[in-house]
Formats: structure tokens, sequence, C-alpha cells
């Protein structure tokens, strides 16, 4: 979105001092402890709070159920609607409709935390789910709202800024709240690690008390005064429509988390029994039918949603116009304003990042190379961190500095390309500098691809929708890269096997002539292939990835052209009528 009422200010701050100057702005600074405020609860109830609960006797079957805690962030944009259309009473007219529900949402977390501090898992296990549970519906709503502040709040030139500040703070508080609790623990216990964590929110609250307000919310009116009243029929017909989004919400959350643990629930209620159960997480876990089990569950939930929001034939009632305008409104809108590139930047969005999600076989890489884990640890977790950091940083710049249209390409670029260097590692076997190396580059890469997709998506919602449209971009662009990502293993295995004697990949078997002893020993035994031969399935691998990479690049440029080509158009509608609201949405 762009802002209307200071265009030209914007231009104007984002080009001196090449766009650094972004970087010092307040929104900015808060949008660094809301990234803090959004990353804390998330690992906690999940990743620290199973070390708690193994601690306490608890078995990896209950340990693994809990992890159900997180599935609210990834069925977020179910409720981000009513995020959209409800004001907090008396909270709202102070703050804004946005810092509001912040506040609400950071007050049950902090509610939640401080709970499960003064609990003990080994007796108090359910209350212990119950409070994870609060932590994470109420850590996915705060992501929402903080998700629709960031992008409302700033104008096009700073989505990138403010992307970046988001990112380095949540990379800062999953840092905090996967090491600090853990040497707290250890030094007292675990009931103040969680105390200690929940005060530490206070930085989330201090961010949204000193956050300036966002543009005036619009809460977009869906039209019934025509609809005559039925009261007690609508109750029944609301609690038909919840149930069904319930049934829909089970479906996408085990579809888009790949856990059994949401079908089983609702199979459960129609007595599946044990050994169904069973069935149902062996199908889930297989490998790779499972992944398109998961993509079916989700067309099959989004499916069942669009019912559950339909209205009724031939008959207007106010549930179903509430529900369809709602969660159709918001797509409606996109389409409106992109008309005749919306699928394309749909399509776009799921395939952005591609040539990223498919490397899901690095750390086996790394081990067939000969690196041990200390080695890994420390370039991948210390130094990759910093050139993340770093990559997110020039992606900021980069939105404030050419704008989001030739940021976006960019990242299409970057990505797919920096895979290549991967390709080079393989041939470099063993060597720490050609790790550090190629980690590097595939880190400041990914850092800048993911600031310039979170700042386009950003810029594509529009004012009373924002919190909707974003949530469900975030929610589904990662859906065709795991499925992809499935087959990873097995291309590089089939690649190795078509190297061996003459087959298509033999002449890559000449890059390993000169390999160290030992160097993708073990992997090539495992395989039953030679070790230049599974070097030379790794090298083709990584040039597949590269080459799937281009679908986002050719796409990049086709969506930017269509995009500018619409912005003028509308410009010169503008022009030609200044009533016509023109830019909202299209970025530059």
């Amino acid at each position: 979105m762009i802002d209307q009422t200071t265009p030209a200010a914007a231009g104007k701050s984002a080009s001196r001092f090449g766009g650094l100057a972004v970087y010092g702005e307040r929104r900015v600074f808060i949008m660094l402890l809301l990234g803090f405020s959004a990353g804390l609860p998330n690992l906690l109830i999940f990743d620290t709070l199973s070390a708690w609960l193994r601690e306490s006797g608890q078995t990896l079957e209950v340990i693994g159920f809990f992890a159900l805690a997180t599935l609210s962030y990834s069925l977020k944009f179910v409720w981000a609607p009513l995020i959209d259309r409800t004001a907090v009473p008396g909270l709202t007219r102070l703050l804004g409709h946005r810092r509001a529900w912040m506040l609400v949402t950071q007050g049950v977390i902090v509610f939640g935390l401080w709970s499960i501090s003064t609990l003990n898992p080994s007796n108090a296990l359910i209350a212990v789910a119950g409070f994870a549970a609060l932590v994470g519906f109420f850590g996915a709503t705060q992501d929402i709202v903080i998700d629709a502040w960031r992008i409302e709040a700033a104008d096009d030139s700073r989505h990138g800024a403010m992307a970046a500040a988001y990112q380095m703070g949540y990379r800062v508080a999953m840092i905090v709240a996967g090491a600090v609790p853990l040497v707290l623990a250890d030094l007292y216990n675990w009931n103040l690690s969680y105390a200690v964590m929940a005060a530490l929110m206070g930085f989330g609250i201090a961010g949204v008390l000193f956050a300036p307000r966002e543009k005036a919310h619009k809460i977009r009116p869906i039209p019934v005064g025509d609809v005559p009243s039925r009261p007690k029929l609508e109750v029944v017909e609301w609690i038909v429509r919840l149930a069904v989004i319930g049934i829909a919400a089970m479906f996408l959350g085990a579809g888009l988390t790949g856990q059994s643990a949401p079908l089983n629930a609702l199979f459960g209620l129609f007595g599946l029994g044990a050994d169904g159960k069973a069935s149902v997480a062996a199908a889930l876990s297989a490998k790779p039918e499972g992944v398109y089990l998961q993509f079916g569950l989700v067309l099959i939930g989004l499916v069942v949603m669009v019912m559950a929001c339909w209205p009724l034939p031939g008959v207007r009632t106010r549930p179903g116009a509430y529900l369809a305008g709602s969660f159709g409104q918001p797509l409606a809108d996109f389409y409106r304003r992109f008309s005749g590139v919306a699928t394309l930047i749909l399509a776009l969005i799921c395939v952005y990042r591609l040539a990223d999600f498919v490397l899901n076989i690095m750390p086996p890489f790394y081990l067939d190379l000969g690196f041990s884990k200390t080695e890994l640890a420390e370039v991948r977790k210390v130094f990759g961190v910093i050139m993340t950091t770093v990559g997110v940083f020039v992606g900021g710049w980069s939105v404030a500095r050419l704008g989001l249209i030739r940021t976006m390409v960019i990242g299409a670029f970057m990505s797919p390309a920096s895979n290549l260097v991967f390709a080079w590692l393989a041939t470099q076997g063993h060597s720490l500098p050609a790790l550090t190396v190629a980690i590097g580059v595939d880190n400041v890469s990914s850092g800048y691809a993911g600031t310039a997709l979170i700042a386009y998506m950003s810029s594509l919602t529009s004012i009373g929708f924002t919190a909707t449209q974003y949530a469900l971009f975030t929610s589904l662009y990662a859906l065709p890269g795991k499925l992809i990502a499935s087959q990873s293993g097995r291309i590089v295995e089939a690649s190795a096997r078509a190297a061996e004697g003459n087959g298509p990949f033999a002449g890559l078997r000449g890059l390993f002539a000169n390999l160290q002893e030992g160097v993708l020993t073990a992997g090539a035994a495992t395989s039953g292939v030679s070790p230049a031969a599974l070097g030379a399935g790794y090298v083709a691998f990584f040039l597949y990835s590269f080459v799937i990479g281009l679908f986002g690049i050719v796409l990049a440029f086709v969506v930017a052209g269509k995009q500018i080509a619409l912005q003028k158009r509308r410009e010169s509608e503008a022009a030609e009528d200044p009533a016509v609201a023109a830019t909202e949405g299209q970025p530059s």
C-alpha cells in the first residue's frame, strides 16, 4: 500500500543516505520490539517446553501432542477476518484498531506464560497443555495484528526496513527463548525460567505503547440491512456454519503441518479407534506419499471452508452474508485491484522461494562431505545467522533505495543463483573455507529474498482487509515447496545412479577426480554408488534446484511488467478523474 498522505516525503527520505536513513526511524525500532514479542511465545510453547516436559518424565508421544499448541500459527487466516472487523471496546478509541488488539493479545500471552510458570507438568499436565494452547492461539493472533500494523503504519518505501526489523527482532527472540530458559532452569528451575520469559514480553508491550498509530482503520461494511432478522434460526445457522469451519480447520491443520492429531481428533468423534488413528499417522508420515496427502487435505479444507461461508441457495441470511463478506470480500478486493494479474501474483508468491524449499537435504550433504557437527554449528548457526542478518538488512535498504518491484525481481534471482554455490562446494570436498563461502552466499541471498517477499506481499494488501489478505498469503505460500521438496532425496540418489558407468550424468564424475580420501564415502555406501557418482548426484540436484527457480524468475519479470503497466494506467485514470483512488496496492 502507498501512503497517500506523504508520498513526497517518503521518496525524499528513502533516497537520502542511499536508503539507510529509513533504519533510523521510530517505527522501524518499534518493529524490532514487536518482532521480538512475536518470536518469543512460539518457541516457548513448542521447542523449549518439550525439554521441560521430558525432564518431568513425559513420554515422547505426549511431548509430540504438545506440538498442536502451535497449530494456530498455520491456521491464523481462519480468524483473521474477525480481527479486521472487530474493535476492542475502549482500547480501540484510545490506541487505534491494531495497537488495541496487540495489547490484548500480549496481555493474554503474559498471563499464559506466567500461569505455566506456576505449574509442574508432572502433576498438572492438562493445565500446562491448556495454557500452552492459549499462548499459541493468542501468539498467532498477535502475529496477525503485528503484520497488519507493520503494513498500515508505513508506506511502500518503508516496507523493506519494517520487514527487516521484524525478522531481526524475531531471530533475537528465537535465540533468547531457546537458550535463556535452559540456562535458568539449570541454575534455578523451570518455573523461574517461564516467569522471566513472561516478563520479557514487556518489550512488546513497550513497543505497542510507544508505536505511532497506523492509518485510520476502515471496517468494510457488509450490507445486511435488507435481510430480515430471524434470531432463532440464525443461532442454529451460526452453530452449523462454525462447526463446518471447525471441520475445515482440522483438514487444513493436518495438511499444513503434517500432524495427524487434528484428523484423528475429528475422526475420533465418529468412532475411529486406535488402529485407525495409527493408520492416519502412518499415511501422513510416509515419504513422499504423505506430502501428496497433505496437499489433498489442504484442498479439501479450503473447499469445506468455502462451503461454510457460502450463502444458502436462494435464501439470504445474516450469517451467510457476514461470512461471505468476511472471507469473500478480501479476495474479491484483491482481484479487483490487480485485475488481469492477480492469479499470476498468487502463483509468484507460491514459487518465489521454491529453490530454497527444495534444499531439505542439506544436513546429510554436509555430513557426507565430512564436516563435523561442531564445524557445522560454528559456520551455520553462528556465521550463518550473521550473514542472514546482513541479507535482511540489505533487503530493507534495497526496498527503500530501489523500490519494491526491482527488489522483488532481484530477490527472485538470488535464491536459485545462490544454490549453484553448493554445486561448487560439493567439488571442494571437506574444505572449511569453501563451506564458509557457500553458507555466506546462500544466507545473504535467502535473507534478502525473504525480506523482498515479505515487503512485496505487504504491498498487496488494502486498508480494511490487511490482516485477512496477508495471513492468507503467508499461510499458503510454502505449500508447493513442501510438495516438491519431498522428492529431493530421490533426485540426488537417482542422479547418482545415472552418473555410474556411461549414464547421462557420467561426465560430472570428472569433477571429483581429486576428491579427498573419505569424503562422500559413507553416504555413497548407503546409497549403493561410488563416491564420485554421489558427488555428481549432488551437483545434478543443485543444478535442478536452479532450474526450478527459473519459474520464479520468469514469473517475477511477467508480474513486474504487468503491475507497472497497471500502475501507469491507474495513474492516468487518476489524473483524468481525481476521485479515482488508483494507486492503493500498487507497489513502486
